[in-house]
């Protein structure tokens, strides 16, 4: 199967969206959370979610670069 660049931007925006919704909804739940040891773990799950939303941002804005700076580019 093959994916084009621009389905792939679209993809990674869709992963970022989802991964950045679920660390916020885990750093807004440490309110909550009275016992240490239980919010040290949300918030860590909450940063690694952070860190995969980073992640998704980072590969969608290199791919929407390559798309721009391609001069091959079939669709220009």
């Amino acid at each position: 199967m093959k994916i084009t660049l621009q389905m792939s931007v679209i993809m990674a925006a869709v992963f970022a969206t989802l991964c950045l919704g679920v660390a916020i909804t885990g750093f807004s739940a440490l309110d909550g959370i009275t016992d240490p040891v239980q919010r040290a773990d949300a918030s860590g799950f909450a940063w690694f979610w952070a860190f995969l939303g980073a992640v998704a941002v980072g590969f969608g804005g290199l791919g929407l670069w390559l798309a721009r700076t391609d001069p091959d580019r079939e669709d220009a």
